[in-house]
């Protein structure tokens, strides 16, 4: 195999990714779910969360750490307001559950807000943001992680890389989507660099003396990530963390648990937070749709730098390679195309397209 990617269907990809999730014991509804998240994040291009994280939940629901078994239930609610156990079940059942419980509040009160808390990893937070957008409504999802990234000042990791995603619905066109970490970088960019020899950014790590290093060997024990832009992703990492874990009363960021690294047996218990706003509770469809797109429209006609065509909107990228993807296929990397080879060989499910690679 080269270094090239190689393209497969949406629905041989999918196919796959549920065929491996059925041999744990996961049921066929959740299966799908997950294997719905994980496919739309490749065919978005953000393949960090997409089936690249297969190998790490197939490891986790067959030590028992993740439940493949468990149904989110929830625990305390009001109107617009709702917390909800995970069970430790899969991130990805646990979200969808979460964002479609905000939503069917927000209906009734015009915004709402669910913790999600003793779940599994939720993988890409966008797609939540995005399932709401899609239903018409403002979707604000947080999330948190083991801690990883320094805060200004420290010598040693305080949060984790936290994610924050937002989804804008847009009526019949894609939704604004903006889905970050709050890291300077993520973790999985410190070891490719490292893995071909090269130095990095002294923006992207900070050592165990609280100063700036190029040497990506020493991550993850002897360098943390630095926070996105100084104290300002500090500060937002910190916002996730509260959303997620404090106000449900999930754990905190160095009682989560690694999906990848940690015995196969533990828990993660990751949490998540889904706030979402109703637009037709507010003002009319058509009066939000005309002031966005009024907005949209300015900022496209921004002046550009030499060699831009146009400014773009968090999201038109990954819009963009999702069109392509539905018309000719997910272009997977030659590190997902691994995994999933990988995956055959211990499920011992060898669809025609993987055997083909």
């Amino acid at each position: 195999m080269t270094d090239s990617a190689v393209t497969v269907s949406i629905a041989e990809l999918r196919d796959f990714v549920i065929a491996t999730l059925r041999q744990t014991g996961l049921g066929e509804a959740d299966s799908a779910t997950t294997a719905d998240a994980l496919v739309e994040a490749d065919t978005l291009g953000v393949f960090t969360h997409g089936t690249k994280l297969l190998v790490g939940y197939l490891r986790k629901l067959r030590g028992g750490g993740y439940r493949p078994d468990a149904t989110p239930r929830i625990e305390r609610e009001g109107p617009s307001w709702a917390v909800i156990d995970g069970e430790s079940g899969l991130g990805q059942v646990g979200g969808v559950f979460a964002i479609h419980t905000a939503l069917a509040k927000a209906r009734e009160t015009g915004m709402a807000y669910v913790g999600l808390r003793n779940t599994g990893h939720i993988g890409a937070a966008g797609y939540y943001a995005t399932l709401a957008a899609r239903h018409g409504m403002i979707a604000l999802v947080t999330g948190n992680d083991i801690p990883s990234v320094a805060a200004p000042g420290s010598r040693g990791p305080v949060l984790g890389s936290n994610p924050i995603a937002y989804g804008i619905p847009r009526g019949t066109d894609d939704p604004i989507l903006l889905d970050i970490a709050t890291a300077a970088v993520a973790g999985g960019k410190v070891y490719a660099a490292h893995q071909r020899g090269e130095p990095i950014p002294s923006t992207w790590l900070i050592g165990k003396d609280g100063k700036p290093t190029t040497d990506g060997s020493l991550y993850p024990y002897e360098a943390s990530l630095a926070p996105m832009a100084g104290h300002k992703g500090y500060g937002f990492g910190l916002w996730c963390e509260l959303l997620s874990a404090v106000l449900p009363g999930g754990h905190l960021t160095w009682q989560v648990g690694s999906w990848m690294f940690d015995e196969p047996t533990r828990p993660s218990w990751h949490n998540a937070s889904f706030t979402v706003w109703n637009v037709n509770a507010m003002t009319s469809e058509a009066a939000y749709l005309s002031r966005l797109k009024h907005l949209v429209d300015e900022i496209h006609a921004a002046p550009t730098a030499e060699g831009i065509d146009r400014v773009l909107l968090p999201g038109e990228r990954e819009w963009e390679n999702r069109r392509r993807a539905v018309e000719r296929g997910i272009p997977l990397p030659a590190d997902v195309i691994a995994k999933l080879k990988a995956i055959a060989e211990e499920t011992g499910l060898h669809p025609a397209w993987l055997q083909k690679l």
